[in-house]
């Protein structure tokens, strides 16, 4: 595990044990006070404090934190996926199966939001099955459509909101993922299960 600070009032983990989901769990429930923000992501954990005390306090306590489930409170998100995207041909050649069989692959996977980021209401998903681990296209796309649903790098996610974007596509849904009227705005947090319903 490596620390290094972040201005005054914060620090970035890097490589924390078990993991940045479970270890920002378990520093999450650690009852350390003056903890403001606790954000993982896919190797490093930004930790904010209220205060610069309050920063090198929790940094003391660190090496204690033990990595826990990511669980969140919140129910299972059931995304309902209509495949009907360009890459499921791609996909299947790439995976050495059919474009069913990456529908029926992809829709009987367990997930879990590991961290967010790219865009507000982003959510990098773990549990995507091994067959369809594949690098992000050559050529990223300009346009993504907001609702598509796409894999890659061994994440599965759904984009938000039209933007550009490098994942394969798989389908789309309806589900409103970011809405700044909600609390909280973006409907996947880390530690939600997610299950994805082909319709």
């Amino acid at each position: 595990m490596r620390i290094l600070p972040m201005g005054l009032d914060a620090v970035l983990v890097e490589d924390p044990p078990g993991g940045p989901a479970a270890w920002s769990a378990g520093l999450r429930r650690s009852g350390l006070t003056g903890l403001v923000d606790v954000v993982p992501a896919a190797g490093t954990v930004l930790v904010r404090c209220a205060s610069a005390h309050d920063c090198r306090e929790a940094v003391a306590h660190f090496a204690e934190v033990e990595p826990q489930s990511p669980a969140a409170a919140a129910d299972e998100a059931v995304i309902p996926v209509v495949s009907d995207a360009p890459d499921l041909d791609v996909v299947a050649a790439a995976a050495g199966c059919t474009p069913e069989e990456v529908v029926l692959a992809h829709s009987s996977a367990s997930y879990q939001v590991a961290f967010c980021g790219f865009a507000p209401g982003f959510a990098y998903l773990t549990g995507l099955p091994g067959p369809l681990h594949l690098p992000r296209r050559a050529t990223p796309r300009t346009n993504v459509p907001a609702g598509s649903v796409a894999i890659a790098a061994g994440y599965a996610a759904v984009y938000p909101r039209a933007s550009p974007g490098g994942w394969h596509l798989l389908g789309t849904s309806d589900v409103e993922l970011f809405d700044p009227d909600r609390d909280p705005p973006a409907l996947l947090v880390p530690g939600t299960p997610v299950r994805f319903v082909p319709t």
